[in-house]
């Protein structure tokens, strides 16, 4: 990141949409006789239908990604209570992680090892379906549906799951609430510590839900940043809710707040009235490659509704440009 700007991959889920599954695309043979519905349980298809996964992956690769995020958004065992499939939480992200090792291998046949080298897998560790900074039931504020100890638990179990599985570094993203972060943060650190392996590099990206410029939960970017300095990330962004047009404004002010390495990944435009996105890649390449130019950013990629042509406009697009340079800290005596 200090010689390039990196590119991250696009949506999975808009890939995954394409192939149009039924609930028996999903089921497969092993979960055909499953007592809940399984469709629109995305993960569940490194199980089931890992060839489709490994696919996205390469196109990813081909249309020229350094970074690819295993298929685990939603690998934990809180977001998979909503499948009753807790217990597969740690095979879930063992085999994305593997799935992505492959896609990796496969790509790599006939190209300079030099050139695969520089490709790396990103744990993709989501924000949950539940929150621990906001009730869920409007009548009593103080309410809250699952404690600190129980996500980071979770978390912890899917950080597990990622690292034997193989890979690079750990992407905290899609942030809306703080403090599931900072579960996510604490299981990570944890881990590390209780298994005495060497600490994989840790990636943040946070998301800003609407014009106020704050999260969810309330937070102003500045404030979301200052809660997570402390884990001390390889890298501080902003990905999802934003087409790239709403988001540049936040990245800025994230360059000129970030001590570390910033990205961004935004949407594809803003969903149409049928929760579509339309902005052509040619269109997302556009902002993005200002943004570069502006020297804001060190990696750059999609969020919802991006593609393969996404990723590869954004890749032929940046290349020409420096990445943002990291400021200079003074030395605390």
């Amino acid at each position: 990141m200090d010689r390039r700007i990196l590119i991250i991959d696009g949506a999975m889920g808009t890939m995954i949409q394409r192939h149009n599954l039924d609930e028996a695309g999903y089921r497969g043979d092993r979960f055909k006789d499953w007592p809940s519905d399984l469709k629109g349980n995305n993960d569940l298809l490194s199980l089931t239908r890992p060839d489709i996964i490994k696919e996205i992956h390469k196109q990813y690769l081909e249309a020229g990604a350094d970074i690819i995020e295993t298929n685990t958004f939603s690998s934990t065992a809180i977001a998979q209570a909503d499948y009753n499939m807790q217990s597969l939480a740690y095979e879930l992200n063992v085999a994305s992680a593997k799935i992505a090792r492959e896609a990796i291998k496969e790509y790599s046949v006939n190209r300079q090892p030099s050139t695969v080298n520089e490709i790396y897998i990103a744990g993709a560790i989501g924000p949950m379906n539940k929150t621990l900074s906001l009730s869920p039931d409007v009548n009593n504020p103080g309410f809250r549906s699952v404690s600190f100890d129980e996500v980071s638990e979770a978390y912890y179990e899917q950080v597990k799951g990622l690292v034997e599985g193989g890979v690079d570094l750990l992407l905290i993203e899609t942030i809306f609430d703080t403090l599931n972060a900072k579960a996510a943060i604490f299981a990570i650190k944890k881990y590390f510590r209780d298994t005495k392996k060497s600490e994989l590099p840790v990636m943040i990206s946070g998301t800003i839900t609407d014009a106020s410029g704050r999260t969810l939960s309330g937070q102003t970017l500045e404030a979301f940043y200052t809660s997570i300095a402390h884990a001390k990330p390889l890298s501080v962004g902003l990905n999802c809710a934003l087409g790239a047009a709403e988001m540049r404004p936040h990245i800025e002010e994230l360059s000129g707040l970030a001590t570390c390495y910033t990205s961004a990944y935004p949407n594809a435009g803003l969903p149409n009235s049928m929760g579509a996105y339309e902005e052509e890649p040619e269109e997302t390449a556009h902002f993005l490659e200002e943004w570069a130019k502006e020297g804001f950013v060190n990696i750059v990629g999609g969020c919802c509704g991006t593609t393969p042509e996404h990723i590869r406009h954004i890749a032929e697009k940046v290349k020409k440009f420096v990445p943002r340079k990291l400021p200079v800290t003074e030395a605390v005596a």
